[in-house]
């Protein structure tokens, strides 16, 4: 999945990185494109549940760098009463996750196309109770490292919009990148590892939705890593 942010240094606003289209869209996708996302599209300015929603939701989660939006689908299709809000910059991964909108008939779904760091800003303080980071580009070299959408300035503005007891799930099939999430949430005073056994880091949610990607991966005999993080 994409996240395409990029911090530098990381007290200052993150930068877009990262590809925002590919292929040209099919006709129905520019259709969705054109008709449908701008009804479900966030207007950061006006970041409030009562109006995101045609009903307010019991809690409201946010999955940063959806990809084709299969895990925010079926979370949506499995969660009526949890309003999802998904974030991409990937133009196509944003028209799928339309087309799964669309085909499902989901009324809890909103998406922002852009920046996450722009959303996280702008959303009311304790405003998420689970916040989902599931296979973000791992920048691979070191000196892209910097562009990790987990980063000090990350965590801290998740720490604001994340409801005390609130979870942040990560996922990824790069060991690097595992432990450099774990390090730097480990530094935070806000955030707890919930870990409670040896193996739970390489056990899935029991509700967890497989993405493309996971399966993409564990083809290529990569196993994956899963770390809940609590807001203390």
């Amino acid at each position: 999945m994409t996240d395409g942010v990029e911090s530098a240094p990381e007290s200052r606003r993150r930068t877009l990185y990262g590809r925002s289209r590919g292929k040209t869209l099919r006709a129905g996708h520019r259709r969705l494109v054109a008709e449908n996302l701008p009804k479900l599209e966030i207007e950061p300015e006006a970041f409030d549940a009562g109006t995101l929603f045609r009903v307010a939701p019991k809690a409201c989660w946010l999955e940063i760098g959806f990809g084709a939006g299969e895990h925010l689908i079926e979370q949506a299709k499995a969660n009526p009463h949890v309003g999802l809000v998904g974030c991409e910059p990937f133009l196509n991964g944003v028209a799928a996750a339309l087309a799964g909108v669309e085909r499902e008939g989901l009324a809890n779904v909103r998406l922002r196309r852009g920046d996450a760091q722009t959303l996280v800003e702008a959303a009311p303080d304790g405003f998420f109770s689970r916040v989902f980071l599931l296979y973000p580009d791992p920048w691979p070299k070191r000196r892209h490292n910097k562009r990790r959408i987990v980063s000090d300035a990350m965590i801290d503005a998740l720490a604001r919009v994340v409801a005390p007891g609130g979870e942040i799930r990560f996922a990824t099939d790069i060991d690097d990148y595992a432990g450099w999430t774990l390090g730097r949430f480990l530094d935070s005073p806000r955030f707890r590892w919930a870990a409670a056994t040896a193996v739970d880091w390489r056990t899935p949610w029991p509700e967890w939705r497989p993405t493309r990607y996971e399966e993409k991966a564990h083809r290529a005999g990569r196993a994956s890593v899963y770390l809940t993080f609590v807001r203390t």
